[in-house]
């Protein structure tokens, strides 16, 4: 899991249920926060939580093989799986991604929900080979209003995943639901660097009031950067302050 606010909450609410947490892989220390908290909500001991950007050394593989696990849980992991990780899991994977596939597969939905206008929300599916690909088993639209930022819609997706996660996986562990395949003929994925060919604002070209709004809303994400614009050699980073008429 991810060492973020949702992993951590994720894995509380699952050491309260009669799922037995047997291991877990975090980002590694300095990379990522709630580390002790995610460690600490299953009480495991050191031997069973694992350094995440480790899991394809064969060691890593053999040890988690041995813990002889059912399922396999991903929550806003930085690391793709690979196949031979995925067949330890008997009963296979899922991922808690924060859009509304196949919509913004990949890095920064919050982000490229606002600027292309497309779906908001939450998805609990299937981990297969690719990026966000696997069957859906459920989601969960949310709303991007007029005065969301970046980081504000990126709160109410967090929230929206857990409540999500909390409904659907007793009926996912029952058996109660039925998987969807996405389409292939809709949907949009993003990497990590792709932000950087909307950040950089041109003083000299031409946007609409939205495009140029929406960019700097999307991107705005305290402490981050963020976008910015560019004059003699000096970087200026922009961040947008909205407030709905009362």
């Amino acid at each position: 899991m991810g060492n973020n606010w949702l992993g951590w909450k994720v894995l509380e609410w699952m050491s309260g249920t009669d799922d037995e947490v047997v291991g877990m892989a975090v980002h590694p220390e300095g990379s990522a926060t709630y580390t002790e908290q995610m460690k600490n909500a299953p009480g495991l001991p050191e031997s069973r939580v694992f350094d995440g950007s480790k899991l394809r050394d064969e060691e890593v593989v053999e040890s988690v093989r041995a813990l002889d696990p059912d399922v396999g849980v991903s929550v806003l992991f930085g690391y793709i799986l690979q196949p031979s990780f995925l067949d330890i899991f008997s009963e296979g994977a899922v991922n808690l991604h924060p859009a509304y596939l196949p919509y913004n597969r990949g890095a920064y939905p919050n982000v490229w929900s606002i600027v292309d206008d497309t779906p908001a929300g939450v998805t609990l599916h299937e981990i297969d080979e690719g990026v966000d690909t696997g069957d859906i088993w459920a989601r969960q639209q949310v709303e991007v209003r007029p005065s969301d930022t970046g980081r504000s819609l990126y709160r109410r997706l967090e929230q929206a995943s857990l409540d999500l996660f909390q409904s659907a996986w007793p009926k996912w562990k029952n058996g109660e639901l039925s998987p969807t395949k996405q389409s292939e003929e809709e949907g949009t994925k993003y990497y990590t660097d792709d932000v950087e060919n909307i950040d950089e604002i041109d003083l000299d070209a031409t946007y609409t009031g939205r495009e140029l709004i929406d960019i700097l809303r999307a991107r705005t994400f305290p402490p981050h950067n963020g976008a910015y614009f560019e004059e003699n050699g000096q970087k200026v980073y922009l961040r947008l302050e909205l407030t709905e008429e009362a």
